[in-house]
């Protein structure tokens, strides 16, 4: 199973990349990994069928006991056949419903084959916290199928509204989660639910993660997302809000009842809600004229349906919730999938448009036909297998004396003859003639359309006819329930009360169909008492009016009231948990040595003094002197390595401040003069007087042996390095770095968001030829840009920088251009000893990075834009991901091996002439950290310089050719 998710990962990343080559054969091709875990999951039928059941655990944090354990018992058999077997119809039926120019095609087929991957991994996970993983990822991955069509309002809308309403139900229940697991002692699901746990404690985790289940089946009151979420394509509808998302909740709740299905409120919660979404839902699509619509207020309708029989506890009712899982998941994709063929043939889902199509296509209606008895519980179908087993079980419970079973019956007759009223009504708008309107014009897109449709109505007779077979199947998790039953599942029990009520339920259905323009009139008189939906839009508006009056309110008076709120509740806060201290140190030594007491004394003159500048540039140099101060004392404390990368960080920080300052006036406050100094004045000092106080309570409230006395040995023992800042940061605190250089990705993509505001598709441009010229005879011939100052100087000589041509002669330097020439490749040759040697000396990935990001820093300057892209013609976004991926890839790799996340691995040997080595896997997370760091550096660059000097040139332009619009006007 873990190699599935796996392959399922793996195949979605390439997705988009096979889909520039295959088009939309893409999903025939991806369609074989969800068959074949259809396939493997039959293979595990014979243990299912025995009652036994297949684990699989991969040690993931043991620390939290928490593994990637998995488990096929009946349930996650049942559900993960559905999953992917839908999920590879789905597949197969995309390859012809999108056309080759889709947008984001190859986007949206690996994000579907990801989500089938995802439910695969949340039914089989037996640790309820991977299981939440995977819950949580389905919200997120579903927010991205919902809004495909990035483009549309509705479309964006929709797939915010599903991520908001689904991820607050997930909070709630990752509450729960954690709660229930504490109170078992282990986080296998199978033994939460094994040990029947009963107390208030465990009543509230239960309703929490009821909370959840609810949200993310579109249970009344979290529902509306679901009708509004049909702004996605049709195979999105098909899958996700057919037959995998929404199932999520059911399936959860399935799981749970047969150890909590007593738990108090838990019949009460899911009978009332579940009757409750069953009679909106069937209700509110009456009222429907697109199709789509017609069949989203359906699902609802029935979903609720579901949660009301496999919430209501019991062997009857889990046989009987089994089976209706099965049934609903086969013929209400079908149908979702034949509206699409509709749409696709006809142009127009509003069924008050069409007409005569059952006539000119008589195998889409027949098709229909069948999906559409099976929902309304018609016989020989599968659907009215299913449905007279739940009317079966809710009639017994009611007779054995439970009230519960009285009002899950009746609300569940009342919302089946709703369901046989609106299941014609779709049939009938779709495929019947109008005496009134033209017959509609179909366009062909071909038969292998209909094969997804198709299967699915074919398994909706044959597990019909086959029902007693099928029964053998899912008896094993009714057995799970407490107690006995002795209903099984067939397509004739003889005259029996449940077949009365199935009767008279399709009878009344038909006779409101028939009186269907009654039923309008009482629709329209008849106005919702509450409507979830403007709720929603209630509670969205009032956030967003309050965060924008909270935000005024807070940041009224620009930047420096906004820093000054914030740090005022700083000092504030820790000022009075400082003052409720009690564990001050018993003395206090001032320094080590006189150089602290110098190079703090410089510090201090040096923030004073930035704090009076009055230009941008003198304030950046004090403020940098500050930072080359704790440099000196990083030295002489005995620390070159974060010497040497403060000295760095520093160097390449005040680069950024200049490209930055370039773009504004040369003096601060030029038109605002300061106001309130002595407030500002105040709040510094207050903030740099409560950090002092806040460093004396943490050094003086250590009262356990510091763990860094281990770490020498550990350096030296466990990881194989000399130099303990670079083993801990790739080794020891591995993941605090992965962390870190996320961040520095996420910094990266929001500085060039901000810069360019037309797209970065679009690299710096090249001074060089094609590669057949630079391979050449003209490899050294430089091409100038025409629209570059200085254009007409010769090309035939050289420069010492291939760009240096493109600067204006008053903007270059020919001894910057020879020293950069000379030092930058030595530049990069010690920035790779770092990165090598860091293991055991000073240095680094992340030192090595920052040398080779100011060696680019060096040509830029000397050369302009122009030259950056000379000296590393790649896009900083592919370097930046490589680095990612390396490190990511070497956390994950030993995972592989039965070891942990990050554990490093290592390959000693003798060479000659070098003597021993010893190479290790950290050593490729640690390159990964150098990537990233260029990466970075590379983006500041190119947003901040090369960026912000195109937009500078075409400004210039544009003034340049005004001015001579002006002056032949003036001439004229």
């Amino acid at each position: 199973m873990a190699l599935f998710l796996l392959a399922f990962l793996v195949v979605s990343c390439a997705t988009p990349f096979l889909t520039r080559w295959l088009s939309t054969r893409v999903f025939y091709v991806i369609s074989v990994l969800p068959f074949s875990a259809f396939a493997y999951t039959l293979t595990q039928t014979p243990t299912v069928l025995a009652g036994e059941t297949i684990t699989e655990s991969i040690p993931w944090i043991p620390q939290l006991g928490v593994a990637l354990s998995f488990r096929v018992d009946t349930l996650a058999w049942l559900l993960a056949l559905i999953v992917t077997g839908i999920g590879g119809l789905v597949l197969v039926y995309c390859a012809r419903y999108f056309s080759r120019d889709e947008p984001g095609l190859g986007r949206f087929a690996g994000l579907l084959l990801a989500f089938a991957g995802t439910m695969y991994g949340l039914v089989t996970a037996d640790d309820i916290i991977v299981m939440f993983m995977f819950w949580e990822i389905t919200s997120v991955l579903s927010y991205l199928l919902i809004g495909h069509y990035v483009d549309r309002k509705e479309s964006r809308g929709a797939a915010l509204q599903a991520l908001l309403v689904t991820t607050f139900g997930g909070l709630a229940m990752l509450v729960g989660v954690v709660m229930i697991s504490v109170q078992a002692g282990t986080t296998s699901l199978a033994s939460i639910v094994d040990q029947e746990l009963s107390s208030p404690a465990t009543t509230a985790a239960i309703m929490l993660i009821l909370v959840g289940a609810l949200s993310k089946s579109a249970i009344v009151p979290f529902h509306f997302w679901l009708p509004a979420a049909m702004a996605a394509p049709t195979p999105v509808s098909a899958y996700l809000h057919a037959a995998a998302m929404v199932k999520a909740g059911i399936y959860l709740v399935g799981r749970l009842a047969p150890g909590y299905a007593e738990t108090p409120g838990w019949r009460e919660v899911l009978v009332v809600l579940g009757v409750w979404a069953m009679l909106v839902g069937a209700w509110r699509s009456l009222r429907q004229y697109d199709l789509k619509l017609v069949l989203a207020y359906g699902t609802v309708s029935q979903l609720g349906f579901l949660m009301v029989i496999v919430g209501f506890g019991g062997y009857d009712a889990a046989l009987a919730g089994a089976a209706l899982l099965l049934a609903h998941a086969c013929y209400k994709a079908a149908l979702f999938l034949v509206v699409g063929i509709v749409d696709h043939r006809a142009g127009t889902r509003d069924w008050r448009k069409l007409s005569g199509i059952g006539r000119q296509n008589r195998v889409l209606a027949g098709i229909t036909l069948i999906a559409v008895a099976s929902m309304a519980g018609i016989p020989p179908l599968f659907g009215f297998v299913a449905k007279e087993a739940v009317f079966s079980a809710f009639l017994h419970a009611a007779e054995d004396g439970d009230v519960w079973g009285w009002v899950a019956l009746i609300g569940t007759a009342v919302g089946s003859v709703l369901t046989v009223a609106y299941s014609i009504r779709f049939f009938w708008g779709a495929f019947w003639t109008r005496p009134n309107t033209e017959p509609t014009k179909l366009h062909s897109d071909g038969w292998a359309i209909l094969i997804a449709p198709g299967i699915l109505a074919a398994v909706t007779v044959i597990f019909g006819f086959g029902a007693s077979v099928i029964d053998r199947f899912l008896v094993p998790y009714a057995e799970t329930m407490p107690g006995t039953g002795d209903y099984h599942l067939a397509l004739w029990h003889g005259f029996e009360p449940a077949l009365g009520i199935s009767a008279v339920v399709v009878l009344l259905g038909v006779i409101l169909f028939i009186r269907r323009k009654w039923v309008a009139r009482l629709q329209d008189a008849v106005s919702p008492m509450m409507d979830s939906s403007r709720g929603y839009w209630f509670i969205v508006q009032l956030i967003d009016r309050l965060s924008a009056r909270t935000t005024i309110f807070a940041q009224r008076g620009g930047l420096p009231q906004y820093l000054g709120t914030i740090l005022v509740v700083y000092v504030l806060t820790l000022g009075v948990a400082s003052s409720m201290n009690r564990t001050w140190p018993d003395s206090i030594r001032p320094w080590d040595y006189p150089e602290q007491v110098l190079i703090a004394a410089a510090i201090g003159i040096a923030a004073v003094m930035a704090g009076q500048a009055k230009q941008r540039m003198s304030a950046v140099l004090l403020v940098g002197t500050t930072g080359f101060g704790m440099v000196a004392l990083f030295a002489l404390h005995g620390a070159p390595d974060l010497a040497l990368t403060q000295a760095l960080v520093e160097m390449i920080t005040l680069v950024v401040f200049v490209l930055v300052l370039r773009r504004l006036p040369t003096r601060i406050a030029q038109r605002n003069k300061p106001v309130k100094r002595l407030v500002r004045a105040s709040i510094g000092v207050a903030v740099g007087v409560i950090m002092a106080v806040v460093a004396v309570i943490a050094l003086g409230a250590r009262q356990e042996e510091s763990i860094g006395t281990e770490w020498p040995r550990l350096a030296v023992e466990g990881a194989h390095g000399m130099n303990i800042v670079n083993v801990v940061l790739v080794d020891i605190r591995a993941w605090d770095t992965m962390g870190e250089i996320s961040v520095l990705v996420v910094v990266a993509t929001g500085i060039a968001s901000l810069l360019f505001v037309t797209g970065r598709a679009g690299a710096i441009p090249r001074l060089q030829g094609s590669k057949q010229q630079r391979r050449g005879r003209n490899r050294r011939r430089v091409i100038v840009d025409p629209l570059a100052p200085g254009a007409e100087a010769s090309s035939n000589r050289m420069s010492w920088l291939l760009a240096g041509r493109t600067l204006a002669r008053g903007h270059r330097s020919v001894l910057l251009e020879v020293l950069v020439r000379l030092l930058f490749h030595p530049a990069i040759l010690v920035s790779v000893y770092l990165l090598f040697a860091g293991h055991n000396a000073p240095g680094g990935g992340f030192a090595g990075g920052l040398l080779a990001g100011l060696a680019l820093v060096a040509r830029y300057l000397a050369g302009g834009r122009y030259e950056l892209a000379e000296a590393i013609p790649v896009d900083a976004g592919k370097i930046l991901g490589t680095g990612l991926i390396l490190a990511v890839g070497t956390a994950i790799g030993a995972m592989f091996f039965g070891g942990v996340a990050l554990q490093s691995a290592y390959l000693e040997a003798d060479v000659p002439i070098l003597g021993h080595l010893s190479f290790g896997t950290s050593t490729i997370f640690d390159f990964g950290v150098y990537l990233v760091v260029v990466g970075l550096t590379l983006d500041i660059l190119r947003s901040l310089g090369a960026e912000i000097d195109r937009q500078q040139e075409q400004a210039d332009l544009s003034e340049e050719a005004q001015d001579d619009f002006s002056e032949s006007e003036a001439a004229r």
